[in-house]
């Protein structure tokens, strides 16, 4: 009797054994149907799910090459992603910023078009714009866009504030700045840039190109020109004194010209002022729009804080110099 009870009891393990093995066989048959499937007639199923993570794989890898500076081989995951999922925002927004690396504005601009169409008041999308615009010199359009993003965060004024500088309006500038100082948030160097235009009222700030004709400085006295002005600091790289007098008179004229702060900044690293150089040109770069022009700046602050014994700024700003695309 005991023996027949548990020969009943192996043969029901037995049987639940292979019933457990024939359902995980099954699962096993359906999981190949289901991955195979779409290799020949798909079943009448919900495919999105499969879609998003493909979407995804492709996504990751975009950004993971653009990371690097692959920025083709993200393209080309960007398009597999178009092809799974078309017309989304941010894929046209990573497609933009690819372009604009290549130096692509036009397909750049194209695209940031595109996203913003889809989700026009996204803050980062506009930004991106602007940056478009800044590299295509159109800073007209950058200003428009900027002042949309003012409307909603005030904190955005500073960089207006740049804008306007950088397209020469002195006047627009003038007036954002009477209105920083009033609430006490305009920052110490647009202050002291503030002080310089107003020294200006009323003077001529004509930039036509002119004649090269010597003597330039007699000229500059007559025709207080940017281009004047740049020539002449050119043509004074070898008289340290000269440099020096005529770029700080650049800063006073022409406080939105890159090129006067790192001259000055040139001068005062030759008379060994690193300080002062260094100081010069943290209050120029904001200015600084071309990659050629930012890697300048790096080289003349990696003088100065190698200069100084500065190792870990000397290190920061060669790593910084060597990420430009110059």
């Amino acid at each position: 009797m005991i023996y027949r009870i548990k020969k009943q009891k192996i043969r029901k393990e037995r049987q639940l054994y292979i019933l457990k093995l024939s359902l995980l066989s099954l699962f096993y048959i359906l999981f190949s149907y289901n991955s195979f499937a779409q290799d020949s007639i798909p079943e009448a199923k919900d495919l999105t799910e499969e879609k998003e993570l493909k979407f995804q794989q492709f996504f990751f890898k975009a950004l993971s090459h653009k990371s690097i500076g692959n920025y083709q081989k993200a393209l080309e995951n960007l398009e597999s992603c178009n092809q799974i999922l078309a017309n989304d925002a941010s894929v046209f927004f990573e497609f933009s910023k690819n372009y604009l690396q290549l130096n692509k504005t036009v397909l750049a601009k194209e695209y940031i078009n595109r996203a913003l169409q889809k989700n026009p008041n996204n803050i980062w999308m506009q930004k991106h714009l602007i940056k478009i615009h800044i590299k295509r010199r159109d800073f007209g359009d950058a200003i428009k866009v900027q002042q949309r993003l003012v409307l909603k965060n005030s904190k955005e004024r500073e960089f207006l504030l740049r804008l306007y500088l950088q397209n020469r309006d002195y006047k627009k500038a003038i007036s954002l700045m009477d209105d920083m100082e009033t609430e006490n948030v305009l920052p110490i160097n647009f202050k002291r840039i503030k002080k310089s235009l107003e020294k200006r009222k009323g003077k001529s700030v004509s930039e036509e190109k002119t004649e090269d004709t010597t003597p330039l400085i007699d000229q500059f006295k007559t025709n207080k020109s940017y281009p004047i002005l740049k020539q002449i600091l050119k043509n004074s790289a070898n008289n340290i004194k000269e440099l020096l007098k005529y770029a700080t008179i650049g800063i006073e004229l022409f406080p939105a010209q890159p090129y006067v702060y790192l001259m000055k900044a040139k001068a005062l690293n030759y008379q060994k002022k690193y300080k002062k150089a260094l100081t010069t040109l943290k209050n120029g770069i904001d200015f600084v729009v071309e990659d050629k022009m930012e890697g300048d700046f790096y080289k003349e602050m990696i003088k100065s804080y190698k200069s100084l014994g500065n190792s870990k700024e000397e290190k920061k700003y060669q790593e910084k110099f060597k990420k430009l695309k110059i």
